[in-house]
């Protein structure tokens, strides 16, 4: 059975925590301009003393300010600073400044590493990832009734038959409470339940079509037509795979832009700060976000991506992050980015969709 890690906050009775100042902090003279000697936070719980009280930043994310707002303390992007806001200043983060980052808060105290001396302790192609899929498979079970699931997903799942069929099976049995991803998952998608193929080519015989290569703009100029992308499926009587399966189950999604798009889907969110904000409205929801064969979504995930989430009887428990990629630099660049919290897996995620699906007993 699953079982959540107990969350154990830091012993406040602690000399070092008894003794410590107040956080100071500075009003912002120029929006989007923080103070100099702001303190910037991590994906870890970090607490503050606010009038001799420590006091937990309920929802954080990385390379932000944090805003003292009466007795509640906001995270908030830098460019999003309005003039009179009051940002904690400090740079250390022991207690010296009345700032503490707790990075241990989740770990088991009886658990500790004997040897000094290991082999294979990397993430890489060879690692063996068994135990991995039975934890995740039973971490989904756990999170379909108590937590919220996030995907964060490549146009990769697109160009297979049986990819789409599994993540279809994966929303409509309510493993997907929101769906991020670019305008390429979703086109191609679409092009797959249209025409079945992806670029052109048949999404399971691999086979280039005759003039296949007009499927994918064809489809988006059809969206744009309708509308919108539920309008094109009630129009088009679309009756299969993941934007099919995300419309009619209700299962929200952010489609955020990329300069390289066809297109794109009406849908799709061409600023990208409005995109980094659409999905961090996302991310705040998710207790376990699941990043499939995309570099660039991926790591604005994993930045915007806390290692904690506090839930609404004040209780704090995990957020759970896979980065999932064949290639061993994409899922090791999130863990370079300062994403420490993350749980690599390194092979092709069309087959690991089908493996989750299986171990789930949806196919």
């Amino acid at each position: 059975m699953f079982h959540l890690p107990e969350y154990r906050e830091p012993d406040f009775s602690q000399e070092k925590f008894v003794n410590a100042p107040d956080a100071s902090w500075e009003e912002v003279t120029i929006e989007g301009v923080a103070p100099e000697n702001y303190h910037s936070t991590s994906m870890y719980p970090e607490y503050f003393k606010i009038n001799g009280t420590w006091r937990l930043a309920k929802e954080s994310r990385m390379d932000s300010s944090v805003v003292i707002c009466g007795d509640e303390l906001k995270v908030i992007e830098n460019r999003n600073l309005k003039i009179g806001d009051k940002v904690i200043l400090g740079r250390t983060e022991n207690a010296e400044e009345g700032i503490y980052l707790h990075s241990s808060g989740f770990e088991d105290p009886d658990e500790t590493e004997t040897d000094q001396f290991a082999f294979r302790q990397g993430r890489s192609r060879e690692t063996s990832y068994a135990r991995d899929y039975d934890r995740l498979f039973e971490l989904l079970k756990y999170e379909k009734d108590h937590g919220n699931i996030l995907w964060v997903m490549g146009p990769a799942f697109s160009f297979d038959a049986d990819a789409r069929r599994a993540m279809q099976a994966m929303v409509e049995a309510g493993y997907v409470d929101g769906l991020m991803a670019g305008n390429a998952l979703a086109t191609h998608d679409l092009e797959g339940a249209m025409f079945h193929t992806a670029l052109g080519q048949d999404i399971y015989t691999q086979r280039s079509q005759p003039n296949g290569h007009y499927h994918h703009l064809d489809v988006i100029n059809r969206v744009r037509r309708s509308g919108s992308i539920p309008s094109f499926i009630d129009d088009y009587k679309i009756d299969n795979g993941i934007m099919y399966s995300c419309v009619k189950n209700d299962v929200p999604f952010v489609l955020t832009g990329s300069i390289r798009d066809d297109g794109p889907l009406p849908e799709v969110i061409g600023n990208a700060y409005e995109g980094q904000t659409a999905m961090r409205e996302m991310v705040k929801k998710a207790t376990t976000v699941v990043c499939l064969a995309t570099m660039l979504h991926t790591i604005a995930t994993g930045n915007m991506t806390p290692s904690y989430r506090v839930l609404k009887d004040g209780t704090v428990r995990p957020v759970f992050l896979y980065t999932v990629d064949a290639d061993e630099f994409v899922v090791n660049k999130l863990l370079d980015r300062g994403s420490l919290a993350a749980t690599t897996i390194v092979t092709n995620v069309q087959d690991f969709i089908m493996i989750v699906a299986k171990g789930l007993g949806l196919m």
